[in-house]
C-alpha cells in the first residue's frame, strides 16, 4: 500500500506562524480585519470572504489532490451546491444512478424546479454512458467507489469520453486524497465531505472543492463568498488537525478492513459482499489501477431480510448504528432507511439498494474486538431468522 503526499498531510499548517513561531497554526476567530489605511484593505477583510485558518486547510488539501486551489465549505452538501453554481441555467447533468443520497436529493430537486436537467445513469455500463453523453452535457458527476455498493468506474475513461467542454467532477469522499487523486485521472474538480476521513473524528461537519486550474479555483472562491457557504475558522482548525493524522489513521483502517473482510467471506450469515478488493468484484481491475488501496468501506447483504438486520444492529457493541463514515470509530448503516432514505423505493431498487444491505465503515479500534462484535451480531441475526421461519 502506497499513500501519497504523506509529508504534506502530516505537516499541514505546521510551523507557518511568522509572527510568534507557533508550531501548530494559530486560530483566527475574528469576523473582520482592519484596513491598513483608507481604501487599503489587507489580504483579509471579512471572514466569509477569507480566513487565514481556513486558507491553510484549503492549501493543504489542494496540494494533496494536486490541485491549483480550492475552497473549504461549511458541509459536504454545500460543496456539492457550490459546484452547481458554476453551471449555466438549465444545465444538463449526467450523474450515477447510485450516487450519495444527499446528492441525489439535491439534483432531483433542482431538476424538478427546472434549474437543471439531470440524467441518472449506471456509469459502469459503457453503452449507457455513451448514450447519455450524446446530448449536450454541462456536468459529468462521478462517484467511485459508489455509496453504498462500492461500484467502481474508470475515471480516466469517463473524463476522456466526456471531452474538454464538459465539467468533470469526482466525489472523492469514500477514499480521501490518500488513496485516490482524481485530478491526475482527468477530473476538473474534486469534491469532499471533509466530515469523513479528512477530519476523521466525527466532531466537525465540513466540505471542500478542489480545482484543476487557477481559473476554476477563482470561480469557486467568488461563488463561495457570494452565497456564504465557507467553513467556520474553528471547524477549519479541527479539520486541519485531523488531516495531519490522515495517513496513520488510514493505515489502521485498511489493516482492520482486510481482517474483517476475511471474516465476512467465511461467515454463513453473509449472502454477498461488495468490496472492490475482491478479485471477483466487477471493478477490481480498475480500482487496482486508479486507487492506491481498495479502501475501508464495504457493504454486504445479510441472509434473513429486515428482521435479521434489526437483530444484527441491536446486538452490536463496537459498531455504532449511525450515518456518516470515515471516523476513528466503526459504524454500521442500513442504507435503505438511513443514508439513501430520500430515494424512492423504485430508485433504490434500480440502484441495487436492498432491504438486507448493510454498510460498514471500519474504524481503527482493536480488530479482535470488532471481529467478536460482528460474530455475536451475525449469530444473533441468524437465530432471529430461524425463529421467524418457525413462526411462519
Amino acid at each position: 500500500m502506497t499513500i501519497l503526499n504523506e509529508t504534506t498531510a502530516v505537516r499541514a499548517g505546521i510551523d507557518c506562524d511568522g509572527l510568534h513561531g507557533a508550531v501548530t497554526p494559530p486560530l483566527y476567530l475574528s469576523s473582520n480585519y482592519a484596513f491598513a489605511d483608507f481604501n487599503q484593505p489587507r489580504k483579509y477583510d471579512y471572514s466569509r470572504s477569507g480566513n487565514p485558518t481556513r486558507d491553510l486547510l484549503a492549501e493543504a488539501l489542494a496540494e494533496l489532490e494536486q490541485a491549483a486551489g480550492g475552497v473549504v465549505t461549511s458541509t459536504g452538501m454545500s460543496a456539492v451546491l457550490l459546484v452547481t453554481q458554476l453551471l449555466p441555467n438549465q444545465a444538463r447533468v449526467v450523474a450515477p444512478h447510485d450516487c450519495y443520497g444527499g446528492t441525489f436529493r439535491l439534483f432531483t430537486t433542482l431538476h424538478e424546479k427546472g434549474q437543471l436537467q439531470v440524467d441518472f445513469v449506471d456509469q459502469s455500463d459503457a453503452a449507457a454512458v455513451h448514450q447519455a453523453l450524446q446530448d449536450r452535457t454541462d456536468l459529468l458527476w462521478i462517484e467511485t467507489p459508489s455509496n453504498p455498493l462500492l461500484r467502481v468506474v474508470d475515471v480516466h475513461a469517463l473524463c476522456e469520453k466526456a471531452g474538454p467542454e464538459v465539467l468533470k467532477v469526482v466525489d472523492n469522499t469514500f477514499l480521501s486524497p490518500a488513496l485516490q487523486q482524481p485530478i491526475t485521472l482527468g477530473a476538473d474538480l474534486v469534491v469532499h465531505s471533509t466530515t469523513k476521513y479528512i477530519n476523521g473524528h466525527s466532531d466537525v461537519v465540513g466540505g471542500a472543492v478542489l480545482a484543476k486550474t487557477a481559473e476554476l479555483a477563482e470561480q469557486l472562491t467568488w461563488w463561495a463568498n457570494c452565497i456564504g457557504i465557507t467553513a467556520a475558522p474553528f471547524d477549519s482548525l479541527l479539520t486541519l488537525r485531523g488531516l495531519r493524522t490522515l495517513n496513520v489513521r488510514m493505515k489502521q483502517h485498511l489493516e482492520n478492513t482486510e481482517q474483517i473482510l476475511a471474516f465476512l467471506q467465511l461467515h454463513p450469515a453473509v449472502e454477498k459482499i461488495h468490496y472492490p478488493g475482491l478479485e471477483d468484484h466487477p471493478g477490481h481491475a480498475i480500482a487496482a489501477r486508479q486507487q492506491h488501496h481498495f479502501g475501508a468501506m464495504l457493504s454486504f447483504e445479510l441472509k434473513g431480510g429486515t428482521e435479521a438486520v434489526k437483530s444484527l444492529v441491536n446486538n452490536l457493541k463496537y459498531f455504532t448504528l449511525a450515518e456518516s463514515l470515515g471516523g476513528v470509530e466503526s459504524l454500521i448503516c442500513h442504507p435503505a432507511t438511513m443514508t439513501h432514505a430520500a430515494m424512492a423505493p423504485q430508485a433504490q431498487r434500480e440502484a441495487g439498494i436492498k432491504d438486507n444491505l448493510i454498510r460498514l465503515s471500519v474504524g481503527i479500534e482493536q480488530v479482535d474486538d470488532l471481529l467478536a462484535d460482528l460474530e455475536l451480531g451475525l449469530s444473533r441475526s441468524q437465530i432471529q431468522t430461524v425463529q421467524q421461519a418457525v413462526i411462519k
